[in-house]
């Protein structure tokens, strides 16, 4: 499976608008919005990608659970707990 993106690939400038007194807290409390910023998206797009999963699998998914509920899980005759 590929990774969620390229952590190698260079950085780009990029203009943004954000809240000034947002902006202006953050550069007092000497945080480094660049990287909470690119921390928040690594975070947003992990969410989004998985929901798109599950999207996709929905039928496959609900395949599954079914045969599941009429069959039980493979092995459960050897379970001990």
């Amino acid at each position: 499976m590929a990774g969620l993106y390229n952590s190698a690939a260079p950085k780009k400038a990029a203009n943004l608008s954000i809240n000034s007194d947002l902006l202006r807290k953050a550069r007092e409390l000497n945080s480094n919005v660049s990287a909470t910023l690119e921390r928040a998206l690594k975070e947003e797009l992990s969410k989004r990608e998985a929901a798109q999963w599950v999207e996709e699998n929905r039928a496959a998914i609900k395949s599954y659970n079914d045969y599941v509920e009429q069959h039980g899980c493979f092995g459960d005759e050897f379970r001990e707990f």
